[in-house]
């Protein structure tokens, strides 16, 4: 697996990484799924390594990294299991909030402690009326002297239970039109008052990554936690789901990759009329278009992370992978269970967990019909 845009010391990053993963995560992992959720420990673990939020500057804990580290240990937590994705998200998409729009003080008082694992963060945008329709949020934030009191719900918010900080994307202006104008970003704490936890979500798949309905019912929320400026949230949204769903056709090749791998070591071990599953032909060519797929999924894909690491605008190519490759992983996921027989179907293959884990790729960050519309209007249709 070559990676254009990664250097020696980046290789290195990722043998250290693997390495702790080794110890901490993949012995484990199974129990995770199990209990359904991550131990709050692991998270104190990767943040003693280093390995949340390299990149944020070093004054405040950080390593000042480029985003190619992040790759590696999006990666490699994806090599564990697809329920590790919320470490991605609190990494690379809630904390570039903070460092790209939060005050200094904000940046001091957060940062620190996203950096170590003490705190957990979350993004709170889907509601139980609003998935992908944004600008329609019924979650108010009504400013009353040095408080916004909020009202609403938020529904599949990943890391919802562990979560100590939320950004909450709220109405602040229920009048103005058009109406993502009136869209804000509020950073909402553990503790504050009138903010609860409903439901830990139980889901098909991603077992161990805890997922949660939150409620807000007259919370208070100091003036100071505002985001930016008011009015600017969709403005922000939409910056950074370039990131966002680049994650997602990262996690879904290297799951793909792996699913792959694991498929052909089985078919070679596994005889059927006398000789192993790998040498019918059958074996062969579904082998053969899957690998081909997961290669030109990785070229696509090297080169546009490439692309964003230089700041060039890849909205359109990033929205071609995101779909693009859930799709492949989900297909593949299918055919590789199908190859496995009968055990493929069986707990005890991690086949059967990729199975479950990969279709919900093609639904969050933005579906892929979504995609497919953003895709058309950028090339003016």
């Amino acid at each position: 697996m070559e990676h254009p845009y990664l250097t020696g010391e980046h290789h290195q990053f990722r043998k250290s990484l693997r390495k702790f993963l080794e110890k901490e995560a993949y012995p484990f992992y199974e129990e995770w799924e199990e209990n359904r959720i991550i131990p709050r420990s692991f998270w104190e673990k990767m943040g003693e390594q280093g390995y949340l939020c390299p990149d944020i500057e070093e004054k405040y804990g950080g390593s000042e990294t480029d985003w190619g580290y992040s790759v590696v240990i999006n990666e490699e937590l994806e090599r564990v299991g697809t329920g590790l994705i919320g470490i991605a998200l609190h990494n690379d998409i809630v904390v570039p909030y903070l460092t790209s729009f939060g005050t200094d003080e904000q940046k001091e008082r957060w940062l620190p402690h996203c950096v170590n694992g003490k705190t957990i963060t979350a993004i709170a945008m889907t509601e139980p009326g609003t998935g992908s329709d944004l600008a329609n949020i019924k979650t108010t934030a009504r400013l009353e002297g040095d408080y916004y009191i909020v009202n609403g719900a938020k529904t599949f918010i990943t890391n919802g239970i562990h979560a100590d900080l939320v950004i909450v994307a709220c109405k602040t202006d229920t009048e103005i039109r058009p109406k993502h104008k009136g869209v804000s970003l509020l950073v909402i704490e553990r503790g504050h008052p009138g903010f609860s936890r409903g439901r830990k979500l139980d889901k098909v798949g991603l077992h161990c990554q805890d997922t949660a309905e939150l409620y807000f019912e007259d919370c208070k929320v100091p003036r100071e936690n505002l985001l930016g400026e008011e009015g600017k949230g969709f403005l922000y949204l939409m910056e950074k789901l370039q990131q966002e769903r680049l994650l997602v056709a990262i996690g879904a090749q290297v799951a793909s990759e792996e699913m792959l791998q694991d498929t052909i070591d089985y078919v070679k071990s596994r005889e059927a009329f006398g000789k192993p599953v790998s040498q019918f032909q059958n074996t062969q060519f579904k082998i053969a278009e899957m690998a081909t797929d997961v290669e030109m999924g990785r070229a696509f894909l090297d080169r546009l992370i490439g692309e964003h690491m230089l700041g060039e605008n890849v909205v359109t190519k990033v929205s071609m992978a995101k779909w693009k490759l859930t799709e492949i992983a989900r297909n593949i996921a299918t055919q590789c269970m199908q190859l496995h027989g009968g055990y493929g179907y069986m707990e005890e293959y991690k086949i059967a967990r990729r199975y479950r884990d990969i279709p919900v790729a093609s639904i969050y960050a933005g579906t892929n019909d979504i995609m497919k519309t953003i895709i058309a209007k950028n090339l003016g249709l």
